[in-house]
């Protein structure tokens, strides 16, 4: 049950978010482009837009982060089970997964205080590194693979 959580949260739903998310990167570039249909408008009236579709752009990624931190509430307690990989890892991950959620809320809900939250938030975020490190380094031996503490 965690695993398919896991790839609900993680590819399902965020992936697409931020693929729907790139047309306002797009916007905004066909907004500073020379587009012929844009003539009508001035240019402090399409750097305004531009503006506007990349401060789109950044509540879109906010939104997709959401669901970056809970997936690792799955990926935590995954890891928190398997045995194999240290348990400490697994609750690194669902710290992370707390400070991305409410991260994310904090900037959706209070944008006049996302500055002052994501500078409380982005040390506790930083608690997934060490999975990355540990999957990069001991993750590629098998069991035979590994050096002996002989």
């Amino acid at each position: 049950m965690l695993s398919r959580q896991l790839v609900i949260l993680g590819a399902l739903v965020s992936v697409p978010i931020m693929f729907l998310d790139v047309v306002n990167e797009v916007a905004a570039l066909v907004l500073v482009g020379d587009a012929e249909f844009l003539s009508t408008f001035d240019r402090p009236q399409l750097d305004s837009l531009a503006y506007l579709f990349l401060h789109l752009h950044g509540q879109g990624t906010t939104v997709a982060s959401v669901f970056w931190g809970l997936w690792l509430f799955p990926f935590g307690l995954l890891l928190i089970r398997c045995g194999f990989i240290p348990q400490f890892l697994g609750f690194l991950l669902l710290v992370a997964g707390t400070a991305y959620v409410a991260n994310a809320f904090a900037t959706l809900l209070v944008p006049s205080l996302s500055a002052a939250i994501e500078r409380i938030a982005l040390p506790p975020e930083m608690a997934e590194l060490p999975i990355i490190q540990w999957l990069a380094i001991w993750g590629a031996w098998t069991r035979s693979d590994q050096p002996s503490a002989t």
